[in-house]
């Protein structure tokens, strides 16, 4: 199972000046980027081996190892997409006149972003946040405005040093007593 999943709802007709109970919900965390062009990004992120499903279908969808979901369906589908959503997800909006980005890493007292970004620079980004693979070829630039930590990897990677250097010290102590108040030792 992938520990942190990307669900895009595609929804060209919808408007994020609307109002409603799941937009509401929505615009009060998200990052909105109405200067946003996300023309192409569906077909970047079919390329990124993204799984395609509709509305009814997300929660199986969810279940596998798949990190990167396209929901189909509109409007009517982001009650749904943000029900399945938990706090290691990621959820896109694409529109037809914007982005919201909301959840994992996503700062939501960004508020509305005004930098113009396109396809690639929001591809790079959902890649970035949602630890997926990208290929040599991208050209995006990582929309840094809308996130939480600018250095959310680099604090991962810290993380995981010092994790190793604490592993590496009691391996050479010879001394296990951290494990050996579990069970799972």
């Amino acid at each position: 199972m992938a520990e942190k999943k990307a669900f895009i709802l595609d929804a060209p007709a919808l408007d994020l000046a609307a109002s409603g109970d799941a937009l509401d919900k929505l615009k009060k965390k998200a990052a909105l980027l109405p200067n946003a062009n996300a023309a192409g990004l569906v077909d970047l992120l079919k390329g990124m081996n993204a799984v395609c499903c509709d509305a009814a279908d997300l929660a199986a969808a969810a279940e596998g190892d798949n990190g990167l979901i396209i929901v189909s369906g509109g409007d009517a589908a982001l009650p749904a997409v943000l029900e399945a959503a938990d706090r290691k997800t990621l959820v896109v909006v694409l529109t037809s006149k914007g982005a919201a980005f909301y959840g994992l890493a996503v700062n939501n007292k960004a508020g509305s972003v005004d930098r113009a970004v396109n396809a690639q620079d929001m591809m790079v980004t959902i890649a970035t946040i949602a630890d997926l693979e990208i290929d040599a070829t991208c050209t995006g630039a990582i929309v840094y405005q809308i996130m939480k930590n600018p250095n959310l990897k680099l604090d991962e990677i810290k993380k995981l040093k010092e994790a190793l250097i604490r592993m590496e010290s009691v391996i050479q102590r010879d001394n296990r007593e951290p494990w050996d108040k579990h069970d799972c030792a």
